[in-house]
């Protein structure tokens, strides 16, 4: 059976919520998902697993990572992450002129790492809605496919 891990970060619940999505949707799959706080992991973590998932809020009018992603987010480009499937989801408020950068910018660090892109990266405004929602079980269907292929 295919493992995943989820790490992820949320302030107001949002990112939480929208990590439980994923994770219900991927053992939908019959696939094993550990769900970690960033605060609990280290990049290295990932190193055991198929399916690796990173959840993250943008902070601030300037879209940067939250303080306890910074270290992770620069550490997780210096693994080989060679054969392992990946998503980023991540909220934030639509209200500030950078929307959910963190997502974009955790890409960019698993295709240094070497992974491979499950499926299209899922921003949320603030609380997952129901399209939101739809988003992110078809990120966990994606990624899933993308494994067995």
């Amino acid at each position: 059976m295919a493992e995943a891990l989820i790490i992820y970060t949320s302030l107001t619940g949002n990112t939480e919520a929208c990590a439980e999505i994923v994770s219900a949707q991927l053992e939908e799959h019959g696939i094993d998902v550990t769900m970690e706080d960033v605060m609990l992991s280290e990049p290295e973590d990932f190193l055991d697993y198929d399916i690796v998932l990173v959840g993250s809020y943008t902070y601030g009018v300037d879209g940067v990572l939250p303080d306890e992603m910074e270290e992770f987010h620069e550490e997780l480009a210096e693994l080989d992450l060679s054969g392992k499937v990946y998503g980023v989801f991540g909220s934030g408020d639509d209200f500030y002129p950078v929307f959910c950068s963190a997502v974009d910018d955790f890409e960019e660090q698993f295709e240094k790492a070497g992974a491979v892109k499950g499926g299209t990266g899922v921003k949320v405004n603030l609380y997952p809605e129901e399209e939101d929602e739809e988003l992110l079980k078809k990120l966990a269907d994606d990624i899933v496919a993308k494994y067995e292929n």
